[in-house]
Order: structure tokens, then C-alpha cells, then sequence
């Protein structure tokens, strides 16, 4: 049986979630909640006692009859009341035919979902093809102690994080409307300083939202030099996994690198609060960039990143990038290509 949860359905939401094996705070319905570009949903395939569910996001495609599905800013994909690799051949099968129908039935062209790089979700996604392999992710691993930890810093690294802890550097937790305006303005400036896409800009207002609610764990950490704040991330703990989420640092101090020494001090955070893994993302759209090479220089632990990027609508998805005048063959990274430019 399938059912479709509108983000009007709250408590329904929350029910899923809370009998999912696997889970982010990517998932929730509060996060869903958030968004205002496009349409929220969760697609539900139960059978018996066990489901498949998946969050998207429902976007009109201009000058068209048709639709989209795409996902919220972070890693999604499928959940499940058991974990990825325990799910039957015939629960995974019933629930490709019933999103199959859903797709048609609601004139759905493509679906883009960026993938869970901790959970095995391509043993479902595979089934309907599409599953892309984007690059990887760096990871922490809380559960060594941090001594082993620290022997995998490069010399360069761990130099930055001694000169900070010299200079007096400080990690803390911070909460309330202050710590909120004061993460907005130094991320928003570190946006405009590399010159991000509107994509990666938050209002004010969505911080607060972002951090206030029980449905997850969000906090908001800063580093001090005296009494500035001259770097903060907004981390999420969930199921044993810390994510930075957003995180910014300002201009003048960026040469003291305050950033390895605030990944240092959140190791230690994060195990205090009985966290696993702390996952440091990767490169600008995953590559093997500078960005990336500095966050090898504190592990050298990496997980694989994908995408699920089915279209449901060959014909139509080639119709609509004839009609903007798209070679289908392009070597462009993006998805749906009828989107690009």
C-alpha cells in the first residue's frame, strides 16, 4: 500500500521517522517544513509491518504540463524501518512499481535526490537505475581514541591547530537570538567572499527555525580569539553522526586556519555527546579540490558520495531540452539538464 504525506501531515511524518532504521535530521519534517521554493512530500510504500519511504520536494517545470521531484539541501534518500541491506527482494520490488506509478500518475519527469553517504540506499535505488557516483565525502571516526586520531593529522594541520590553541583560541556552545545573528553574519560573509550561488544563502530567520525544534539535535558552535567570534558552524547530531552543516569563518583570520583547530575541539564535543562519525563533507561539488585536500590533512577516512538521478519521462525529459536547445550528450554536471542555465 502507498500513501503520499503532505507536509500538512505532520504527526504522520514524525511517525515514519521515528520507526526508521536509518535516519538524518535531512529527513524530518521540520527540515521539510522549511522549505518555501517547492512542494514537500513523503513517498510511503508499506507492506505488512515494514515500509520504504522517501522525502521530495514536487516542483512545477515552466511552460509545461509536467513536474519534477527533487530534495532538500543535505543527504536524503530512502529510510526504512530496517536498515538497507536487510530489506526483501519482493518489499524493495513492490515498492519500485508503486513509485513507478506515482511518477506517471503524477506527470513527474525526472527525480534528483542527493544520497545518504552512510546508508546502503543505492540497494534500493539501483533497482530503478540512475544512481550516480559524485565522489566522496571525508569522515572523522569518533569511536577511535583521539590520540589515534591525532597521528593521522598531516604535519601542516596539526601545526595550525598548536599555533591556535597558543594564541588562546576557544571552542563554544552557543544558543540564542544572539549566537543566531552572529552565525548568520559570519556565514553569510564567508558566501559572499567565494562568491557562492543564491543557493547557498540563508535568511536570518531560517537559522533560527533551523535550530529551534525537538525533532533533532542542532547547535551552533564558535571559536573565540579574546572575546571575537572568528568562526562558527551549525552542527546536527543525529543517530550518531555529526554533520556540519553550515559553517563560516571570517576574512582576517582566515590565514590561522581557525577551522582545523575547531574540527579538533568538536571531535572531542562529539564524543562527549556519544557521537560515531563526524562527517566533514567534501570538495565544491565533491571533487578533488583544495577544499577537499584540507580535510584529507585530518583523516584519511573517506565514504562515497552519490546522487539518484532517474528519469521517469525519457521522452519529454529529451522534448524538454530540445526546446532549450541542449545537446543531451553534454558533458555538464547537472541534473535535470532542462534545468541548467
Amino acid at each position: 500500500m502507498k500513501k503520499i504525506i503532505t507536509i500538512q501531515d505532520r504527526l504522520e511524518w514524525i511517525y515514519y521517522i521515528s520507526n526508521a532504521a536509518e535516519h538524518d535530521f535531512y529527513h524530518t519534517w521540520h527540515y521539510h517544513s522549511l522549505e518555501t521554493t517547492a512542494t514537500p512530500l513523503l513517498f510511503v510504500y508499506e507492506q505488512h509491518q515494514d515500509f520504504i519511504a522517501i522525502p521530495l520536494l514536487k516542483r512545477p517545470i515552466p511552460e509545461s504540463i509536467y513536474y519534477d521531484l527533487t530534495c532538500v539541501y543535505g543527504f536524503s534518500g530512502p529510510f526504512s524501518n530496517k536498515k538497507m541491506k536487510d530489506l526483501d527482494d519482493d518489499l524493495i520490488e513492490q515498492f519500485k512499481v508503486d513509485f513507478l506509478k506515482f511518477l506517471d500518475d503524477e506527470q513527474i519527469v525526472s527525480v534528483f535526490s542527493r544520497m545518504h553517504p552512510f546508508y546502503q540506499q543505492q540497494l534500493v535505488l539501483e533497482k530503478f537505475g540512475g544512481v550516480y557516483h559524485n565522489g566522496k565525502t571525508v569522515v572523522m571516526d569518533l569511536t577511535v581514541n583521539i590520540e589515534e586520531q591525532r597521528r593521522k593529522y598531516r604535519p601542516t594541520a596539526l601545526r595550525a591547530i598548536n599555533i591556535a590553541r597558543e594564541k588562546g583560541y576557544r571552542l563554544v556552545e552557543a544558543s540564542g537570538t544572539q549566537a543566531i545573528t552572529t552565525f548568520f553574519e559570519i556565514y553569510s560573509e564567508s558566501m559572499r567572499r567565494v562568491g557562492a550561488s543564491e543557493y547557498y544563502y540563508f535568511s536570518e530567520n531560517y537559522i533560527s527555525k533551523i535550530v529551534n525544534t525537538e525533532e533533532y539535535d542542532a547547535r551552533i558552535v564558535m571559536v573565540y580569539d579574546g572575546d571575537i567570534v572568528i568562526a562558527s558552524t551549525l552542527i546536527m547530531l543525529t543517530n550518531g553522526i555529526m554533520q556540519g552543516h553550515l559553517v563560516g569563518v571570517r576574512a582576517e583570520y582566515m590565514k590561522y586556519s581557525p577551522m582545523r583547530y575547531m574540527i579538533d575541539e568538536l571531535t572531542i564535543f562529539g564524543r562527549a555527546a556519544g557521537i560515531n562519525y563526524y562527517n566533514l563533507g567534501g570538495g565544491i561539488g565533491f571533487k578533488d579540490d583544495n577544499i577537499f585536500k584540507g580535510k584529507t590533512a585530518l583523516t584519511d577516512l573517506t565514504f562515497d558520495y552519490k546522487s539518484w538521478r532517474f528519469i521517469a519521462n525519457p521522452c519529454v525529459y529529451r522534448q524538454l531540452l530540445a526546446a532549450k536547445g541542449i545537446n543531451e550528450d553534454t558533458d555538464v554536471d547537472f541534473f535535470p539538464l532542462y534545468r541548467y542555465a
